[in-house]
């Protein structure tokens, strides 16, 4: 059984940082290309970063410089380290998980930026 379980959201003050963490099991980690989405109220979910299997990170426009997409294969966790966040930023954060069309979801973590 394939699973993906996300921690690490929650509420933070504007210009605070948090760190998310996906957790993988069921799959060969290593093989796949993991991601982070998010989707806002009222919003479609949007890609905010990639990481491939060989470690190569792409972000979203809106979190360049800000966020940092890592993974750590022996723990088969990925993780989005998120600084400098502002309101636009509060979503549910959903993990991802592809290899050729083969992928899975997380269950989704909320991340609200208020004072």
């Amino acid at each position: 059984q394939v699973q993906l379980v996300e921690s690490g959201g929650g509420l933070v003050q504007p210009g605070g940082s948090l760190r998310l963490s996906c957790a993988a099991s069921g799959i060969v980690f290593s093989i796949y290309t993991m991601a982070w989405y998010r989707q806002g109220p009222g919003k479609q979910r949007e890609l905010v970063a990639t990481i491939t299997s060989g470690s190569t990170s792409n972000y979203a426009d809106s979190v360049k410089g800000r966020f940092t997409i890592s993974r750590d294969d022996a723990k088969r966790t990925v993780y989005l380290q998120m600084n400098s966040l502002k309101p636009e930023d509060t979503a549910v954060y959903y993990c991802h998980g592809r290899w050729y069309n083969e992928y899975y979801w997380g269950q989704g973590t909320q991340v609200t930026v208020s004072s």
